[in-house]
């Protein structure tokens, strides 16, 4: 049995001898050699990449850095594997190694992002990489790489491997566990600290802490699962998950500019240099996308997002797997160039409706992606019974929010449409039945 603790990042945990601040009042601990990668240019390309991207034109203060989030995912892994090192079963198969692994890997794991990542990668155009398999041109080669090799012991495929690709051993499923799983350090750190710079509440109401203390291997020991304590913990982070959702990330004005910046890439990809692109921080691709778009219809959008006048399209309908179920079904979940031939049918229909041309890019579809997100259920160990249980089954409030269609319940369908012509379409009587008639159209 190893004893994990004795990995210099973990000792600083508590020793304090240096330390990098972020919020909120929490200190991450440094060792040269992750002085040495946070300084290198792959991964401080990431201070000028955002957090949440367009969630900041709802929520003005959300907008941390990809680099603070990476560093409180770090930071978040020391503590699981020091509440793990306990565990006897994990500290028999997780080497030191192993570890040192898993905390390279958490740090890293966000090299691959681009700004406005998640957006661009819900289009599932096949020109547009995954921002795993993207990560591995800067974990493969240049300072980062050299790093790994030098100061960590560590062959930079191993990064890679443990980051982007199945898992083939018991060890590895361990190991991707804590970083993508029901309770990963990802979503520990970003549902806090993304809540915290929103300015809201709902991604704190959970107890870290405790959910912390109450890891360890599920039945199999091949991944993460939580002892009884952690119970009720789990539950309010299974339903703080949901209101962010529900209220941040899928806000309707937030999912307008989504919408808006959606339909101008996919205007403009075909002309970029998609690699060059994806490499830029945040205010050079603004730059590069705003100069590919010329006079055309993709810079009205994106003027409207980043010019001197924010110009947001106006939400006109709205439909909910609750409310719409029909409707819903239809639209959710269709690919994304379907969305675009709808948008465009509905608006030609729509000139007829008010007697002026309306511009195939003045309405937009926004819908569910065709990826669902990951759905929330852990097992929980009962000590006093030596059995282990699914959440979701002694949970009737995580079976509903996290394992029965969690995205139909905080994602709609909405529709949205340049504010030059908003006002004049919902004094229509008419908007609901031609949305159907171009529904048929398109069947």
């Amino acid at each position: 049995m190893t004893n994990l603790l004795e990995i210099p990042e973990l000792q600083g945990l508590h020793s304090r001898q240096s330390v990098v601040r972020i919020p909120d009042q929490i200190d991450i601990p440094l060792t040269d050699r992750v002085r040495n990668i946070i300084d290198a240019p792959e991964f401080r390309r990431l201070t000028r990449i955002s957090q949440l991207g367009l969630v900041s034109m709802v929520y003005p203060a959300a907008h941390h850095s990809r680099m603070e989030h990476s560093l409180g995912v770090y930071r978040m892994t020391l503590l699981f594997l020091e509440q793990l090192s306990y565990d006897e079963r994990f500290a028999k198969i997780i080497s030191v190694e192993d570890a040192e692994l898993l905390i390279a890997a958490s740090l890293l794991h966000d090299l691959g992002h681009w700004p406005f990542c998640h957006p661009i990668e819900d289009l599932r155009l096949p020109e547009v990489p995954e921002h795993e398999l993207f990560a591995n041109s800067f974990l493969l080669e240049g300072e980062v790489a050299d790093c790994l090799r030098e100061d960590w012991g560590i062959n930079p495929r191993d990064v890679v491997s443990l980051l982007s690709e199945k898992a083939r051993s018991t060890k590895k499923r361990i190991l991707q566990s804590i970083l993508s799983g029901p309770i990963d350090v990802d979503k520990m750190d970003y549902l806090q600290r993304d809540s915290l710079h929103a300015g809201v509440p709902y991604g704190r109401n959970f107890d870290q802490q405790r959910l912390i203390g109450s890891l360890c291997l599920n039945e199999a020991g091949t991944g993460l699962a939580l002892s009884d304590k952690g119970r009720t913990a789990a539950e309010m982070m299974v339903f703080a998950r949901y209101v962010m959702f529900s209220e941040v990330y899928w806000h309707h004005t937030v999912r307008a500019a989504t919408a808006m910046l959606q339909r101008a890439f996919f205007m403009l990809y075909q002309q970029l240099d998609l690699d060059s692109l994806f490499r830029m921080t945040e205010q050079p691709m603004i730059d590069a996308m705003i100069t590919a778009a010329g006079k055309g219809p993709a810079s009205d959008l994106l003027l409207g997002l980043f010019g001197p006048s924010r110009r947001l399209y106006k939400q006109l309908l709205e439909f909910s797997f609750s409310q719409h179920e029909d409707i819903y079904d239809m639209i959710s979940r269709r690919p994304y160039p379907w969305l675009v031939q709808l948008a465009e049918e509905f608006a030609n229909r729509l000139s007829k409706v008010l007697a002026r041309r309306v511009a195939p890019h003045e309405i937009l579809i926004d819908a569910p992606p065709v990826k669902l997100e990951v759905q929330f259920n852990i097992e929980i160990y009962d000590s006093k019974r030596d059995v282990y249980r699914n959440l979701g089954d002694v949970s009737p409030m995580v079976k509903t929010l996290a394992t029965k269609q969690f995205d139909d319940f905080v994602k709609k369908v909405r529709v949205f449409a340049h504010p030059s012509i908003a006002q004049d379409l919902r004094d229509s009587d008419q908007l609901e039945s031609t949305l159907m008639d171009a529904l048929e159209a398109l069947e």
